[in-house]
């Protein structure tokens, strides 16, 4: 654990640099006007794995009065400060929040929990926070893309040649470390969809919707190799709500 917080620190830049302030077109198009939309009515919201607050400050300019971000890279809470905007921020884990129960109204977690070892504690977290009928917002690199050794195959043993997405062994869970671009290196976690849904389900979160949206425009502009295969999802969002027992 210690080494994969290593790696987020000394690679935080490239997070904020390159996916934060307009500078991704997933998050402009599709990640930050569907966390709008989820989190819109919510009062008290807690982002897990902020990184520099971008979803955080996204609640807060929508009118949510009390938003917390929390994120294990001293890095990242310290940018994420300085950019403002409304939160408070705080470092620390997402398996143990420094939370009473029941604080929240609404979690959002936003391409974290590919990264989170200790995935049944944090989803525990996730529920004890919440209040009950919360709603959790739960986005991820949608599994079936992050199997280990998947990727782009072009085929040109075969007449006319191929292109397709080769999937990996999506039932096997796998911890390794990614380089995403030269010399930049993150650790990610591959687990299947079931994995998480039913750690949701026994920690009392109850699946409402499930989101499997197309690559946004932008996306597809600048990945010109994904356009044939743009009716594949890159994001997966699980929307799921806290289990009220006074009204069940």
């Amino acid at each position: 654990m210690a080494d994969d917080i290593d790696l987020w620190e000394a690679h935080s830049g490239w997070w904020q640099e390159g996916f934060t302030d307009g500078a991704d077109p997933e998050y402009e198009e599709q990640i930050l006007p569907l966390a709008a939309t989820l989190l819109h009515g919510y009062d008290r919201v807690l982002d897990v794995g902020t990184g520099e607050g971008q979803v955080a400050r996204l609640a807060a300019s929508q009118g949510s009065t009390v938003v917390a971000g929390i994120d294990p890279t001293a890095n990242q809470v310290v940018e994420a400060a300085a950019r403002g905007g409304g939160p408070a921020y705080a470092r620390a884990g997402a398996d143990a929040l420094p939370f009473a129960s029941g604080a929240f109204d609404a979690v959002v977690a936003c391409l974290v929990f590919e990264h989170i070892e200790a995935v049944d504690e944090a989803i525990d977290e996730v529920a004890r926070v919440l209040r009950p009928g919360g709603r959790f917002a739960f986005f991820l690199n949608h599994p079936l893309l992050q199997t280990p050794n998947s990727g782009w195959i072009d085929d040109h043993m075969v007449d006319p040649p191929e292109q397709y997405w080769r999937i990996g062994p999506y039932l096997v869970e796998d911890n390794s470390i990614e380089e995403v671009e030269k010399d930049v290196f993150i650790p990610f976690i591959h687990r299947p969809m079931s994995r998480y849904v039913n750690a949701m389900s026994e920690a009392g979160l109850v699946l409402r919707r499930m989101l499997e949206p197309a690559p946004p425009p932008g996306f597809l502009a600048r990945a010109s190799e994904y356009r044939e295969a743009a009716s594949i999802p890159r994001l997966l969002v699980l929307v799921a709500d806290k289990l009220d027992l006074d009204h069940t």
